[in-house]
């Protein structure tokens, strides 16, 4: 382990082997940190921390702190979970939990430039990556792969889909589907994340039949619950049935 003599880290905190310690970082008790993760600068980690391998973590990043919620009680053991190989850019903020026992969670390989801010009970995907001042409030769930463009607000208990985009500036108030992009201020779906299923590897095949889903559900004259019903009297593929297991499932309804 490497750690400048500027910083300060607890003597019960858990560093493995590799982890370097840059100047002016604060590393709190109940943190563990993973092989050859780095935190540059000027890095807080604090309160029930856990933060896997291969992490970078620029200047400023807070990491584990109480979350900015009126019904957090004094005293109550919450967590913060970071997986493996996810940079976070200066001044990125991951809060703590809200709730005995809670969590907010962010997954593997994941990009979060500067200033993205992950609430408290955030659920935060693998492969996921966020342009900067991009915000999610308490108990979002961005799923695997999606992209959130910069300066966007994800409302409280909002989701956003596996390969879904949500363009910059919007203001998300209800679930962006998988595989297709959402943007503007009221958000409205504009296709398929096209571009992204190719880089994907997603084959013609299964993205034509995610087109033909996308105009059932979106450019047809039936509504929702119509949609699906359609949707079901069709040769369904897992990618379609993950729509509309998804849409189904919303609690806020999907962006229309």
């Amino acid at each position: 382990m490497k750690m400048h003599a500027t910083s300060i880290v607890h003597p019960n905190a858990e560093l493995a082997d590799e982890v370097e310690i840059g100047p002016f970082c604060l590393v709190g008790e109940h943190v563990t940190i993973g092989r050859g993760t780095r935190l540059l600068a000027h890095v807080v980690v604090n309160g029930r921390t856990t933060i896997g391998e291969d992490c970078i973590i620029h200047p400023f990043a807070t990491i584990g702190a109480s979350s900015q919620d009126r019904k957090a009680t004094k005293g109550e053991v919450a967590y913060t979970r970071i997986g493996n190989r996810t940079i976070l850019r200066e001044y990125v903020s991951v809060q703590r939990g809200t709730g005995e026992g809670s969590a907010t969670v962010v997954g593997d390989d994941c990009l979060f430039l500067a200033y993205v801010h992950i609430a408290h009970n955030c659920h935060i995907g693998n492969r996921v990556t966020m342009s900067n001042l991009a915000q999610v409030a308490g108990h979002g769930i961005v799923e695997d792969f999606a992209t959130i463009g910069g300066m966007t607000g994800v409302h409280q208990f909002t989701r956003v889909g596996r390969y879904a985009m949500v363009g910059g500036m919007t203001r998300l108030t209800m679930d962006a589907p998988p595989y297709c992009i959402v943007e503007g201020n009221p958000p409205k779906p504009h296709g398929l994340n096209k571009e992204g299923l190719r880089r994907a590897g997603f084959g013609a095949e299964a993205i034509a039949a995610l087109k033909r889903c996308y105009r059932t559900l979106y450019l047809s004259k039936l509504n929702t619950t119509q949609a699906i019903e359609a949707l079901h009297q069709s040769p369904v593929t897992d990618e379609v049935r993950e729509i509309i297991e998804f849409v189904t499932s919303s609690q806020r309804g999907i962006q229309r």
